[in-house]
């Protein structure tokens, strides 16, 4: 249903606005603005997609690569919407050098539905419970897109014993649904007004991970490396009337996420929308290995 109405409104946009370079029904069908758990008895190591019990619920989990001593483990987390095998690519490439591992949220992908409405934390534990089976011990480096990045960056200040690097990829920003009442004014109409509504009703939880996405302040995770990186294709743009505020705001809202950290550094994806490891793979593995090799230093 999620994936019609930002069809719907997709289509809507792009006929709507003349002469907006860029401006294609893909870009923005795939615009995501914006879960104590226990592991399985069975601890051996998972190779290839395997599902898991957290909790009473069936986790799909993919980990690759051989660890390296003394090195974290990277955990890539899929954007709203999507699921861990869109994430395969980046996966395989940097399993080459790397221990990496994703996973289906609750009402993602290959894994159960959650039992009711999610926040923040019921997710948080889901993750706990995977890295509890996937990590044990080891310290790990979150990279996450969009949603998942959000997520990341959310988990990361309560967890710093176990979290040593972030990599966040077009993060759907902290204060976003705020951002979009305040950009997007009540008073608007036609496809702007839709797509105001449409993002309201996913930040209220009428998703498919069915996650209430609460704005918050941005919590300090200590001095952990921290890679933001910024679409650089300007694709809100094609949003009629509000999107250069819709752009304005959400480069605003990956500035807010340096915050998390004294080691925090901000990139911009110069060729990349959205999905900055599809259209720019190169960026984003090499953003993650970076994270992962100071983590590594920082931790000896």
């Amino acid at each position: 249903m999620l994936r019609k109405r930002k069809a719907f409104l997709a289509a809507a946009l792009c006929g709507t606005v003349i002469g907006v370079s860029g401006c294609n029904a893909d870009s923005l069908e795939n615009w995501d603005p914006l879960a104590p758990a226990s592991s399985t008895p069975d601890a051996s190591p998972i190779t290839g997609a395997r599902k898991i019990d957290v909790a009473g619920r069936s986790v799909n989990v993919s980990c690759s690569g051989e660890p390296a001593k003394g090195e974290p483990v990277v955990m890539l987390m899929h954007g709203g919407g999507d699921g861990l095998d869109k994430l395969a690519a980046l996966q395989k490439t940097l399993s080459e050098q790397h221990r990496v591992c994703s996973y289906d949220r609750l009402g993602a992908g290959a894994s159960d539905q959650p039992q009711g409405p999610q926040d923040f934390a019921a997710a948080g534990r889901t993750l706990t419970g995977v890295l509890d089976r996937v990590a044990g011990d080891s310290p790990v480096v979150l990279a996450g897109h969009s949603l998942g990045g959000l997520l990341a960056a959310r988990y990361a200040p309560g967890h710093q014993d176990r979290v040593k690097g972030l990599v966040l990829m077009d993060a759907t920003p902290p204060t976003m649904a705020a951002d979009i009442a305040r950009t997007i004014p009540e008073s608007a109409t036609g496809p702007a007004a839709e797509l105001r509504a449409q993002n309201l009703a996913m930040f209220q939880g009428q998703n498919p991970e069915k996650l209430v996405i609460a704005d918050g302040k941005v919590l300090s995770a200590g001095d952990i490396p921290v890679e933001v990186i910024q679409h650089g294709k300007p694709y809100l743009a094609a949003v009629p009337t509000y999107g250069a505020r819709l752009e304005k705001a959400w480069a605003a809202g990956q500035r807010k996420w340096l915050a998390l950290s004294s080691g925090s550094k901000l990139s911009t994806a110069a060729n990349s929308g959205h999905y900055i490891y599809l259209d720019q793979p190169e960026v984003a593995a090499q953003a993650v290995a970076r994270v992962t090799a100071q983590a590594a230093r920082q931790g000896r």
